[in-house]
């Protein structure tokens, strides 16, 4: 665990970022004490599996259809 102060953390938070990145946890503080944590996240982003909600989601037929009034409104600037 490294501590540094707010004011190092804001002039070179890419290079805290960076070391965070390669595996260190980084406590900033204020007045010497800590108040954050900074670490990596537990997962990484995993790529995007397409069809995990396949068969949960319905789609009605009519869903490209707007309502009457709602055609109105984008017709009629009136409205």
């Amino acid at each position: 665990m490294k501590l540094v102060n707010m004011h190092q953390a804001k002039s070179q938070l890419s290079k805290l970022v960076e070391r965070v990145r390669r595996g260190e946890e980084i406590w900033i503080g204020k007045a010497g004490q800590p108040v954050a944590k900074l670490s990596a996240l537990d997962s990484p982003n995993q790529p995007r599996q397409p069809g995990l909600l396949k068969g949960k989601i319905k789609i009605r037929k009519d869903f490209d259809k707007l309502p009457a009034w709602l055609l109105k409104a984008f017709n009629d600037p009136a409205s």
